[in-house]
């Protein structure tokens, strides 16, 4: 079961591109992960740089130049040259063997090993992605950006990829208790600014833990397809359901206003996100209101958007026409089939709808008492 768009772009937003194009490109079941794992076999160590060769130029003295086809195997038996090893930005080609790279000696490094604070000042200095392999460990070190990253074994990053999942799971179960305790609130008029704070909080918990395990699904590689799917299966509805619900509750709603209070969301700390008051303000409401007691009224967007086939469209005229689900709710079918975009079979389907969203969440509220 795919999960939406919606979600697919959100975490996609969320991950650091250029870490992640890294890790795609040594992940298992890649040619560079195969010859870095003949290295790490054959324990010879390795300096390894890849990115444009005309950025790169000025750092190289001495060495051979190859411009031949990348191989595995032509990589390990190069590696067991002292120099380093460059390779081309997409890893298609080796350019140079045995050469030195000779980067700005004044670059702070907080690493003691020779390969190892060149490859960090490298990577300081450029935009190339430096790998180096220690001969004696066969610890496998990614400099980006002077940012290092320790690639681990499979077996370790798939345990931390099924704990993470695990924790992903009860994080939605919640999401699903206080998503259901809104709706129902909603039919009924009853909701607080706190109801809505405590699904968009939830909801972004959700969306966190998710990016987490993207990033051990992309350095799984080809052995991370099952934590894929997993994933895919929880996450649906998760990012359409937080929009709608900010698009519901943004006391001044614009298109501005919304893409700012999602990106304003994504970038909050962890500490904020757990401030009531942080996320109120967030919203547009005053930061030291009581959240408890402070009314909400949904203006419908949530409910709608779960009427399967109703375009966004047709709720975005719905919404504006009637300016409150309680209004609409309350709408005749005339005043449903006036909508633009409505009509006669289509304001019955949305009668109908309705009434079953009503009964299935009661149904949902009994069985998760």
């Amino acid at each position: 079961m795919p999960y939406a768009g919606d979600d697919v772009a959100e975490l996609e937003a969320r991950q650091e591109p250029r870490l992640v194009r890294a890790l795609e490109m040594v992940a298992p079941g890649t040619a560079v992960r195969e010859g870095l794992d003949n290295i790490v076999r054959g324990r010879t160590g390795a300096l390894i740089c890849i990115g444009e060769s005309e950025e790169l130029s000025f750092l190289l003295s001495g060495g051979v130049k190859l411009d031949v086809d990348y191989t595995p195997s032509l990589l390990y038996q190069l590696a067991k040259m002292d120099g380093a090893i460059v390779l081309t930005s997409n890893s298609t080609k080796i350019l140079w063997a045995n050469v030195q790279l000779m980067p700005d000696p004044t670059i702070l490094s907080l690493e003691t090993g020779t390969r190892h604070r060149t490859a960090e000042r490298v990577s300081k200095q450029t935009d190339a992605l430096v790998i180096a392999i220690s001969a004696g460990r066969g610890v496998v070190s990614l400099y980006l950006d002077g940012a290092k990253y320790l690639l681990e074994d499979i077996p370790v990053v798939l345990a931390k990829a099924n704990q993470a999942l695990a924790t992903l799971d009860k994080y939605r179960s919640r999401l699903d208790q206080v998503s259901t305790r809104l709706t129902a609130l909603e039919f009924e008029g009853g909701v607080t600014l706190h109801d809505v704070l405590t699904v968009l909080q939830r909801a972004e918990l959700v969306t966190r833990m998710a990016v987490e395990i993207e990033r051990y699904i992309v350095e799984l590689g080809a052995e991370g397809r099952l934590i894929e799917m997993q994933l895919e299966e929880t996450m649906v509805g998760v990012a359409a359901d937080k929009s709608a619900l900010v698009r519901d509750y943004i006391v001044e709603p614009s298109e501005e206003g919304f893409a700012m209070v999602l990106d304003s969301l994504a970038r909050l700390p962890h500490q904020d996100l757990l401030d009531f008051g942080r996320l109120a303000e967030l919203l547009g409401n005053d930061r030291k209101l009581n959240t408890l007691d402070h009314p909400a009224s949904p203006r419908g967007y949530r409910i709608l958007g779960r009427i399967p086939r109703l375009p966004k469209m047709v709720v975005h005229n719905i919404v504006n026409e009637f300016n409150g689900l309680d209004e609409i709710l309350a709408a005749t079918d005339a005043e449903l089939e006036s909508v633009e975009g409505v009509g006669d079979m289509r304001a019955k389907d949305i009668r109908e709808a309705l009434r079953r969203l009503q009964e299935i969440n009661l149904v949902d509220r009994y069985l998760q008492t």
